[in-house]
């Protein structure tokens, strides 16, 4: 057993000094399967920690945010899928050193994982970026139908089906105006309300084929049955909507000013920094953390910092706080 566990120790330490030196794809053919199980780990211990935990305490999985071991079905394969995108993205940058990968990982994670989602809605034929149309929403002129039409465009580009029937209809259900919990009556009023929206989008029906039956038809069928009736309504969340998204902001707060934090003291221009930064975290965000909650219901942030982005006295501002935080003695 010390025999392995120094084995493990010497690998990593080998490692880390080829990537410290570049030398990674050198570093994997050397011993293929011992150093890409290596490398397996190291990223999904990184993707975990600095992503996944967060998204699942976001979304009021606590279990699943507690260990690895403990993440559901559906919550492992979205982990899985940013693992891969974050290996890849690794891969790509192999022959540069890096000397700090959690801080590289860590700068890059949220650009990455956002990219390689959009790519798999795109390869599914979804919608990238889920938007109503302009056309659709003055067919639908109804808010709610509008806001239902972006709960399906986000749906079909999820990769597993619902338990029972195409529509997740009793989770969308939940958010119709003046719905009372009484599913006899709520649910024929949703499927009713779905119908309308996609009788409007037929009304282009090269648009409808391309995304909506496409997406749809790719669908995984589920495994095992779900394990509700299909008329039971879903639990409800342990924490308020708008509690779930002010922890994500502070979330998304603290990795900026820790990592810009970081650079800064480390000798980085200050207003390059901040740039950089804050399109990384924030304009480039994963759309992974938004799974759970209803299509329109978080905050534009990305294009409320695109925006800061565009103005120098926004980003002067922003300098001058960061800077003041990096003045201060750390605790």
């Amino acid at each position: 057993m010390a025999g392995m566990v120094l084995s493990r120790q010497r690998s990593e330490l080998e490692f880390h000094l080829a990537l410290g030196e570049g030398r990674l794809m050198a570093f994997l053919e050397e011993d293929p399967e011992t150093a890409n199980a290596l490398l397996y780990q190291v990223v999904s211990d990184l993707v975990y920690e600095r992503l996944t935990r967060r998204v699942e305490r976001h979304r009021g999985h606590f279990g699943c945010a507690s260990v690895p071991a403990r993440l559901l079905p559906d919550c492992r394969d979205r982990f899985q899928d940013d693992v891969e995108a974050a290996r890849t993205d690794l891969l790509r940058h192999a022959d540069r050193p890096i000397a700090n990968l959690g801080g590289w990982m860590t700068a890059r994670l949220t650009a990455v994982t956002v990219d390689a989602n959009r790519k798999r809605r795109g390869e599914r034929g979804a919608q990238q970026r889920p938007r109503v149309p302009g056309w659709l929403d003055a067919a639908l002129d109804d808010p709610w139908l509008s806001s239902l039409a972006l709960k399906i465009l986000t749906w079909v580009g999820v990769p597993t089906a619902a338990a029972h029937g195409p529509w997740p209809l009793s989770a969308w259900a939940e958010h119709r105006p003046g719905a009372a919990g009484d599913w006899d009556t709520t649910g024929i009023h949703i499927a009713a309300d779905v119908e309308r929206v996609l009788t409007a989008m037929r009304s282009r029906r090269a648009w409808y084929e391309n995304y909506i039956e496409r997406p749809l038809g790719r669908k995984e069928a589920p495994l095992i049955p779900g394990p509700r009736d299909s008329g039971d309504p879903d639990p409800l969340p342990l924490t308020n909507p708008a509690e779930l998204a002010d922890a994500r902001l502070r979330d998304l707060a603290a990795e900026a000013i820790n990592t810009a934090a970081g650079r800064i003291r480390a000798g980085g221009d200050p207003r390059a920094t901040v740039v950089d930064v804050l399109g990384v975290v924030f304009v480039g965000r994963t759309g992974a953390d938004e799974m759970s909650c209803a299509p329109g219901s978080m905050a534009d942030t990305d294009e409320t910092v695109a925006r800061l982005l565009s103005s120098p006295a926004d980003i002067d501002r922003v300098v001058d706080v960061l800077l003041r935080v990096v003045s201060e003695p750390a605790p």
